[in-house]
């Protein structure tokens, strides 16, 4: 089983890559958990169930050094019949590096009677704009991250297969610091949906932010999106928008937006 939560598209399109790996017919879809939705409003209420002995692979993006904290939330209430002795394994994507996002992950499995085994992270497209100095990559930088994503898979998949334990991830420098203290505070302070708006001038009332939003945080009142506050800063709303008319302060002034390519 694959268990994912994507903002913008990376995480959703490693996690559809590792099922290919193990399922090249595209068979049993039903392995590909998509965490948004009811799922993550309410994880409490779910129910999974996996085989003795299966693999459970968790795919998410890296949140300032660590784990989202709607996938942590999940990983804490979620019902799941069989984890106990199934194999669990973090596969994280990042723009640079990741720090001690994996200790951090280990934590929350082990405290749920799970074992986890092996982490590893994929270098993906950046996609976070909300502070400064933060922008998307360069065109050149995009494509070459996306072009040696499907390599990187593979070569996950095949350490997956030998049963390794350890973690092949990029830390970066002071990552004990990054994932101990910053994590903190990016959770405290830079993950409020307030700051989110419409530009009136831009905004077509298309409805896109809405329906895309995987915490259904976004409602149109007077032809306008206006963001509640259960945000996951996933920030699919502002890379998603056609017109470019949603910002997040003034921390957005100047930013690009990132959106997959048509051919993946």
């Amino acid at each position: 089983m694959i268990i994912y939560f994507t903002g913008t598209g990376n995480s959703r399109l490693v996690a559809e890559r590792l099922h290919e790996c193990y399922h090249p017919d595209d068979t049993q879809r039903d392995k590909l958990y998509c965490l948004e939705g009811d799922r993550l409003l309410h994880p409490g209420r779910q129910l999974l169930e996996t085989a003795d002995g299966s693999l459970v692979i968790w795919v998410f993006p890296v949140y300032s050094w660590g784990v989202p904290p709607v996938v942590l939330r999940f990983i804490d209430k979620v019902r799941f019949k069989g984890a106990e002795k199934a194999r669990h394994y973090m596969v994280c994507t990042c723009g640079d590096d990741v720090g001690r996002t994996d200790d951090q992950w280990r934590h929350h499995i082990g405290r749920r009677g799970w074992t986890p085994r092996g982490a590893f992270s994929v270098t993906m497209p950046n996609t976070y704009v909300c502070m400064k100095g933060f922008d998307v990559d360069s065109p050149d930088i995009e494509a070459g991250k996306l072009a040696a994503m499907p390599g990187r898979v593979e070569e996950i998949r095949r350490a997956i297969d030998r049963g390794f334990a350890d973690s092949d991830l990029i830390r970066g420098s002071w990552a004990w610091w990054k994932t101990n203290l910053v994590y903190g505070l990016f959770r405290a302070f830079k993950m409020s949906p307030l700051p989110f708006r419409a530009d009136p001038e831009r905004c077509t009332s298309c409805g896109l932010c809405a329906r895309q939003c995987p915490m259904l945080n976004i409602k149109l009142k007077d032809r306008r999106p206006q963001w509640g506050p259960a945000c996951a800063m996933c920030l699919r709303c502002y890379h998603h928008c056609p017109v470019k008319a949603i910002a997040y302060g003034k921390e957005t002034d100047g930013k690009g937006q990132y959106k997959l390519p048509a051919d993946f």
